[in-house]
């Protein structure tokens, strides 16, 4: 889970707006409240200055109207005098100059560094701005050379309801902006004050609200990490409370939910991986999204590579149909991978997946090898044609003589005795045909059970020599290549005597006149190898490996005038595995044939015969 920023935490953002709004109410209280206090001050300040002025303003205009007398002190000296006395009356006052009106000079000044302004016309345009309008004409202004804020206050002097002079004062007034300083310090100090204790408030507020939300984080983390069994801890019953309740319940619910949800998925996984059955699913754009190791290996791909893969190009089918065919198609599709070599055959059954509204969500496809199923249906229509061929010959043949001895052959006595042998021939061949069918269905069938003894091979396979010897053309010559070792192995004496008689017998019935047939015994590992050779015509490479296939001849022709029912081998085939072991041929044309098999034998068995 992505670590939470310091300044992105929830509780640093409830104390920063708790604080913040404090900070605003106590901003906006506080511009409030120095603007207020400053108005007060400076105009508590004016209405000072101004009832000293308006003292200095009767007294010199009383002055300036009064007749004087040789004995009378000038109208400048008198003006001095009065102006000398203002110190007694405000000590924030700077300066106070007196302008007559009739000349526009100065003439008294308070300043007694400045004297030397009187009797000089006045420069200052509020003084002329008062004198011309009568009205009184004030500003602040900052002393250029001190520095300090200074208010000026020019106010006509009036005798009579006329305007005779003029006033122009100058007075102090950074006190009052220093005293406004300070209150602004204190406040200053008293909303850091306030501020921190509202930030510590704030912290322990916000716990309250956030510890909760912590604990349903935390859990909520735990919880994406599959942890159902730790709860959220109830701190109240207010709505964080009642919320805290709701998870935990929310908690046991997504247990639940989770718990049947992964049961179903191992379910589904442990079916899906034991099935022999490939399944492939597709969402619905036909792309892959699921496919299980049978579907894999059956389609021999790999399921990284697959995935997001189309399931038309997946399944090779991309010129045949498309996947809204794939949608509608209703029976099964084959799929034919054989090869010139090998048989390869899939059957893909198709199902929709499909919503209750009838919405589409994709396709589940089920591959089935149907490989040796095609194979056995082959072989079995296969062995149906052979048995009606092998028996529709004798047959017709027995049918023919015995209507040729119906219309009256049997009376002939020359003729008669020719087409009873004959039927006696066919029918010895249908009863060989018949028993040979049985035997092999016997050995097909799950309960058949092999009768084994440990038997001297060398001796048992000499005896088997012998009963051909016995029988066979003198021109054929035996030819026993046996070692003097005995090699003792638990075989069915009857099985494997039908497995030498079936070789034997083809040996003897291919072999040409002054032919010779060899037998050999040999050894492979924890086998014995028995081997027949003949020099017969032999049997071409490519139709070595089918001659023991079931009805299967090189020379059909001769080999049904010999009497073969093209189940010998094939018999031997399968007793020889029965036992074990497995069965060959070597050929070469015009040169002859070499029938192996192989039965397992263990060596230690000889010294406990011996």
């Amino acid at each position: 889970m992505k670590k939470v920023g310091f300044f992105r935490s929830i509780h640093v953002k409830l104390v920063l707006i708790y604080v913040l709004l404090i900070f605003v109410a106590m901003q906006i209280i506080g511009v409030y409240f120095v603007g207020k206090l400053e108005d007060n001050l400076v105009s508590n300040f004016k209405d000072s200055i101004k009832g000293h002025i308006n003292l200095l303003t009767y007294s010199i205009g009383e002055e300036m109207i009064k007749e004087r007398g040789e004995d009378d002190p000038t109208l400048e000296e008198a003006i001095n005098t009065i102006l000398k006395d203002k110190d007694n009356t405000s000590k924030d006052i700077s300066e106070v100059r007196v302008i007559d009106i009739r000349s526009s000079r100065v003439i008294g000044t308070s300043d007694s560094g400045n004297q030397e302004i009187i009797g000089r016309k006045t420069t200052e345009l509020t003084v002329k701005q008062t004198l011309g309008i009568g009205e009184d004409d004030e500003g602040i202004y900052r002393d250029p050379e001190t520095g300090r804020r200074v208010w000026v206050l020019s106010t006509p002097i009036e005798a009579n309801s006329e305007i005779i002079g003029a006033i122009y004062l100058i007075a102090d007034m950074e006190n009052v902006f220093e005293q406004m300083s300070e209150i602004n310090n204190i406040f200053i100090k008293g909303t850091a004050i306030a501020l921190g204790i509202t930030a510590l408030l704030g912290v322990l507020l916000a716990r309250t609200i956030t510890r909760p939300m912590a604990d349903m984080q935390k859990q909520a983390l735990a919880m994406s990490k599959g942890n159902f069994s730790r709860k959220v801890k109830i701190y109240g019953d207010d709505e964080i409370g009642q919320l805290a309740v709701t998870f935990n319940n929310l908690t046991k619910k997504l247990q639940e939910s989770q718990s049947s949800t992964e049961g179903e998925r191992r379910k589904l996984s442990s079916v899906l991986a034991n099935m022999t059955d490939g399944v492939i699913s597709t969402d619905r754009r036909g792309r892959v999204n699921l496919i299980n190791q049978p579907a894999a290996k059956l389609l021999n791909v790999t399921r990284e590579t697959v995935l997001n893969q189309p399931i038309i190009e997946l399944l090779g089918l991309e010129e045949e149909y498309t996947f809204d065919d794939l949608l509608e198609q209703r029976e099964s599709i084959i799929l034919d991978y054989s090869t010139k070599k090998e048989a390869y055959i899939l059957r893909a059954n198709l199902s929709v997946i499909q919503k209750e509204t009838g919405f589409v969500n994709g396709l589940i496809t089920v591959l089935h090898d149907i490989t040796e199923q095609e194979k056995i249906e082959e072989e079995r229509r296969e062995f149906v044609a052979n048995v009606s061929h092998e028996l529709r010959t004798p047959l017709t043949t027995m049918r023919s003589y015995l209507e040729a001895l119906a219309d009256g052959a049997w009376e002939d006595k020359e003729l008669a005795p020719s087409f009873l042998n004959v039927t006696q021939n066919e029918t010895e061949r249908m009863i060989r045909l018949v028993n040979d069918l049985l035997q092999l269905s016997k050995m097909d069938s799950k309960d058949y059970r092999l009768s084994k003894g440990w038997v001297n091979f060398n001796k048992f396979y000499d005896h088997i020599i012998d009963r051909f010897e016995m029988t066979k053309n003198d021109d054929i010559t035996f030819v026993r290549d046996i070692p003097n070792e005995n090699y003792y192995v638990d075989i069915d004496e009857d099985k494997i005597t039908q497995v030498l008689y079936n070789i034997i017998s083809n040996s003897l019935k291919y072999s040409p006149e002054g032919g010779q047939v060899t037998f050999r015994i040999g050894t492979i590992e924890s086998f014995i190898v028995v081997s027949v050779s003949d020099q017969g015509v032999g049997i071409p490479k490519n139709v070595i490996d089918k001659i023991f296939d079931r009805f299967y001849r090189v020379d059909k022709a001769r080999s049904r005038n010999l009497g073969g029912t093209g189940l010998g081998l094939a018999i031997a085939k399968e007793m020889v595995v029965a036992h074990g072991g497995r069965i060959w041929a070597e050929s070469m044309e015009g040169k002859g044939t070499t029938v192996f098999f192989t039965l397992p034998y263990e060596q230690d068995e000889e010294d406990e015969w011996s």
